[in-house]
């Protein structure tokens, strides 16, 4: 399966170059893999480039998810980090996955001077 990097993602969604879009489209047509750095930075564009709200993340998000042609790593560590991030999105989504991620690799607690993420069950604040 092919991978994509963060530029076609970003196309795909935002759709505002129709070159780039059929393109993108194209290449994706039977199958594109997603890791979940490209996942990160697509979302970080989404939000400093794009200026996109949390709730229009999180439905991008979730349209990646649900679409047949896209495989994204971890599809269960993407959908649990998305699940915190709607509940507290003043974290980032980054910070969401970051979490997830440590926890499938069984490397919890996850250490952070940050209380807000402190607050997900795993991490653990350090003072």
């Amino acid at each position: 399966m092919r991978a994509v990097d963060t530029n076609i993602l970003v196309r795909l969604i935002v759709r505002d170059d129709v070159a780039q879009v059929g393109a993108a489209e194209k290449f994706i047509a039977g199958g594109a893999w997603v890791s979940h750095l490209v996942l990160a930075e697509t979302v970080w564009v989404l939000d400093a480039v794009y200026e996109r709200s949390a709730r229009q993340i999180s439905t991008a998000v979730e349209m990646l998810l649900n679409h047949n042609e896209i495989t994204l790593q971890d599809a269960e560590v993407v959908t649990s980090a998305l699940e915190h991030f709607r509940k507290r999105p003043a974290l980032g989504f980054s910070d969401c996955l970051v979490v997830e991620i440590a926890r499938k690799a069984g490397h919890v607690p996850l250490g952070t001077f940050d209380g807000d993420l402190a607050k997900i069950e795993g991490v653990q604040r350090l003072k």
